[in-house]
């Protein structure tokens, strides 16, 4: 068996190993040497594996060639009878590596909806690998970040990562296909170029298999990373709960650890449910969970928080704003969204009983409007006495604080009939089995 072949077996066998079988791929071709090969060898397994494959190409705007380069990978994607699809991102030569890269995945995310594929596939190898973890400890990366790029992660894919540059560059003299060479590889004002092109092989020279080294600090994180990962699987009594905004956890559990295993499962929370933190920010998380005020919270960036909240730790990904628009009710039927939420209506039958704290209703029919609980309002709880603070009620309800603001109530001449799981007013309730409006409220 040739190199070239010995190549292909060793790529199906890495594909057999992450489980690909039948599915749509989107394939991301720069028009370089390794997304090139990349495409190459999947073509080679596709039938036998009933892979369908979409050739995607970013075009960041940076190059002046750019439009020659998106016009060969489209040529290319031709050549092997693979439907293409390209994104013009305009970035402009001033774009910096980290930015260029953010745009890029969110436009191979819009582009992988858009043609229904499973995953996107990368080119990326094992030298890329080796550069990613000397970058990310000379950013003094912890243990989960040097573990560096995973072969799956969500919807990402990357095959490539058990074989070498040089490997590839062989199969592609066998190829014969066009390839471009981005000059940025070479512009070591970039950090990545600087690395590859200038620390790796004066490292090299010391050490002459320092690559193999850091990819094996890779593995070794990686280790580490998938048994914390997995760790959150044997822990029931976490009750890691994926909620409309984040995840949250218990605090219960949370609080019974030291501050050492406390920091190393919240990493692994993080992780598992997609928010971005470093230690020192869940630092001051631990400091949070050691706190006894339902309602306190620790920014993360980006809009996001973690807060107390009542016995929950919650992860929220951005925190809601109140809503000054009104939704009215029309009569007789209509759906519509609010904020965050879904509202349904329709006349019905009105039931004998009505839940106070149900996510459905029946009104008399009315006009009603749908606008965000305010300040220091009250309700009269049906089957209650008197009138009760909404705020009261809502903490009742367990409802984080984080979400109040955007919470919604429904209204009738300017007094509040219904807060949704909340609480069912004692107004405008219908006789049972008379003409109703039904009103079912849903969270997204």
């Amino acid at each position: 068996m040739d190199r070239s072949e010995s190549l292909r077996a060793a790529f199906e066998l890495e594909l057999e190993r992450l489980q690909i079988g039948p599915v749509k791929l989107l394939v991301a071709v720069s028009g370089g040497p390794d997304s090139v090969a990349l495409l190459d060898l999947l073509a080679g397994a596709a039938l036998e594996r009933g892979l369908v494959l979409v050739v995607g190409h970013i075009d960041h705007g940076i190059h002046p060639s750019s439009d020659t380069v998106a016009a060969t990978v489209h040529a290319l994607a031709t050549a092997y009878n693979f439907p293409a699809i390209e994104r013009r991102l305009a970035l402009g030569p001033g774009t910096n590596e980290t930015v260029a890269r953010a745009a890029r995945y969110r436009a191979l995310e819009a582009m992988r909806r858009e043609v229904g594929a499973t995953f996107i596939v990368t080119a990326h190898h094992a030298d890329d690998q080796a550069e990613t973890v000397l970058m990310r400890a000379l950013r003094g990366s912890g243990p989960a970040g040097l573990a560096a790029m995973a072969p799956r992660r969500g919807r990402l894919l990357r095959p490539l990562l058990p074989f070498r540059r040089a490997e590839l560059a062989r199969h592609l003299l066998q190829v014969e296909h066009p390839i471009w060479a981005d000059p940025a590889n070479a512009d070591a004002s970039h950090l990545r170029s600087w690395v590859r092109h200038q620390v790796l092989p004066q490292l090299a020279e010391r050490i002459p298999d320092v690559a193999d080294r850091l990819i094996e600090v890779a593995q070794q994180a990686g280790v580490n990373r998938a048994g914390w990962d997995a760790l959150l699987d044997v822990m029931p009594e976490l009750d890691l709960r994926a909620e409309p905004d984040g995840a949250s956890a218990s605090l219960n559990v949370l609080e019974a650890f030291d501050d050492n295993l406390l920091l190393c499962l919240l990493m692994a929370i993080c992780r598992r449910t997609g928010f971005s933190a470093g230690p020192s920010r869940l630092r001051r998380v631990v400091d949070l969970v050691r706190q006894r005020s339902s309602g306190a919270c620790v920014p993360l960036g980006s809009g996001c928080v973690v807060e107390r909240s009542f016995d929950r730790l919650r992860l929220v990904h951005a925190t809601l704003q109140s809503v000054n628009e009104a939704l009215e009710l029309t009569i007789p039927a209509g759906v519509a969204e609010w904020a965050e939420w879904r509202f349904t209506w329709k006349v019905a039958t009105a039931p004998t009983r009505q839940e106070r704290r149900a996510t459905t209703a029946w009104f008399e029919p009315e006009r009603l409007l749908v606008r965000a609980c305010r300040s220091g309002e009250r309700v009269s709880p049906l089957g209650g006495r008197g009138r009760r603070l909404i705020v009261r009620c809502l903490q009742e309800a367990r409802i984080p604080r984080s979400r109040r603001a955007a919470w919604p109530a429904l209204e009738h001449e300017g007094a509040v009939v219904w807060v949704p799981g909340v609480c069912r007013s004692d107004r405008l309730v219908p006789a049972p089995g008379a003409e109703a409006l039904r009103v079912d409220a849903e969270l997204a």
